[in-house]
């Protein structure tokens, strides 16, 4: 395909100190290009004054969206199901009917299937892990999409594979719990997720439940691009490991643990362990490398899965994170560095929180990764992250060999954002991308 120009990304300003409106932005990537690394327009034209940049444009294609229709705390739901949600994974207080329950609405597929989340009910004040289908041109809430009785406690990404007739779903936690942020205890109560979720993509129904361990809280999952392909990986937070899901010759499904990243012993963090907690996973478009991002340890990896169970470790740069020289935690045993890595700082910015939420290139050649995982856990654990706001990244990926390398050339700072530091999250292209693309 053609070389991305344009990016999106959902930029959020719920638990900070800013009090506007999520908001979508726009990115301009087209090296030639006089706007190249700025941010066009995101909010509302009076909160983006004049200019010659990417936002003054009148070219539709070149501006983002405004959430005017944004929920705040407290506030009234809107009546267009569109503006009811602040922006993707930052849930809401859960409501009664099909859209409204939806308590934190991942990305939409192009045509119908989107939103799906715990609805209220039991299990520490939620329960189900819910569907919610969509109109895919007007957004008009058409209903649920499961049936049956059956339906799992939590919920969270999914993939589905028509050749093969499946959804799988994954398990975050109880919106409840983790909304102003992680408790450890919670794990301990079941109030997170453990399960790869099966569904008959064609009658809806669910069929069995995955066990990838106790406390590994999966989330983002992916099959592999190619249709045939009866396998893909998810890569589970909490336990610091990616697993490769399979259909089986019974032609049920199964996984097994094939990446595993060792927490690290520290002094000055919130646990005596710290895991690398993996926030997102890719898929190169041919199939070929796997990425993932350490949120709390601050790396991204790039590992060869030409054979899909024993995938190779190709690439890896630190992005900031938790354990940098000279910050609070000290680790005392580490079973991968043989030191702290340093502080990261591109164009005279030290990059404050870790590699979250990426995007690949269409060629594989570039791997953007913003660091914003979800405001409240932001305030959390990289607390100066609010203050500052995050960044966008890039970089160079060597698609022969394998290797990772930062783009120098390339920074966008959310902290100079006309309204205040925002907190940048997923990436986008317009007409699809190797996240959102699903090949039938």
């Amino acid at each position: 395909g053609p070389r991305e120009q344009l990016l999106y990304l959902p930029c959020i300003y719920r638990n900070t100190a800013v009090p506007q409106p999520d908001y979508l932005a726009t990115v301009d990537v087209e090296p030639t290009s006089p706007h190249y690394c700025q941010v066009g327009l995101g909010m509302a034209p009076k909160y983006r004054q004049g200019g010659e940049g990417v936002g003054a444009t009148k070219d539709p294609s070149r501006m983002g969206l405004s959430h005017k229709g944004t929920q705040q705390d407290g506030a009234q739901p809107q009546k267009n199901p569109a503006g009811r949600c602040s922006a993707p994974k930052e849930p809401s207080q859960p409501q009664k009917n099909p859209a409204e329950r939806c308590s934190a609405p991942k990305e939409p597929s192009r045509k119908v299937l989107n939103p799906k989340r715990t609805q209220q009910g039991a299990l520490g004040g939620f329960l189900s892990g819910s569907f919610v289908l969509l109109d895919g041109k007007t957004f008009e809430v058409k209903g649920n999409w499961e049936k049956g009785d059956k339906i799992p406690s939590l919920g969270y990404d999914f993939w589905y594979q028509p050749r093969h007739n499946v959804l799988l779903s994954t398990e975050w936690g109880v919106p409840k719990a983790l909304r102003d942020g992680f408790n450890p205890a919670d794990v301990e109560k079941g109030l997170y997720g453990r399960h790869i979720n099966v569904w008959d993509w064609s009658t809806h129904t669910f069929l069995q439940a995955v066990d990838l361990g106790q406390g590994s809280i999966p989330l983002e999952i992916r099959f592999l691009h190619d249709p045939a392909a009866a396998q893909g990986f998810v890569g589970c937070a909490l336990s610091g490991a990616v697993h490769r899901f399979y259909k089986t010759q019974k032609g049920d499904w199964a996984a097994e643990k094939v990446i595993e990243v060792p927490n690290k012993k520290v002094q000055g963090w919130l646990l005596p362990e710290m895991p690398g907690l993996i926030t997102d996973i890719l898929i190169s478009l041919d199939d070929r490398f796997l990425y993932f991002s350490n949120w709390l340890h601050g790396d991204v990896r790039q590992y060869d899965i030409s054979n899909p169970q024993q995938p190779q470790l190709v690439g890896q740069v630190f992005l900031g994170g938790s354990i940098t020289k000279g910050g609070t935690v000290t680790v005392l045993e580490d079973q991968e560095l043989q030191a702290q890595p340093e502080p990261f700082v591109i164009q005279g910015r030290e990059v404050l929180g870790g590699p979250q939420m990426l995007q690949l290139s269409l060629d594989g050649k570039r791997l953007y990764v913003s660091n914003s995982l979800y405001s409240a856990w932001d305030r959390q654990f990289y607390p100066e992250l609010l203050r500052a706001g995050s960044v966008l990244l890039q970089l160079d990926v060597d698609t022969e060999r394998g290797g990772l390398r930062v783009n120098p050339q390339f920074l966008v700072d959310f902290g100079r954002e006309p309204a205040g530091p925002a907190l940048a999250h997923e990436v986008r292209y317009p007409g699809g991308d190797c996240t959102s693309d699903i090949w039938l």
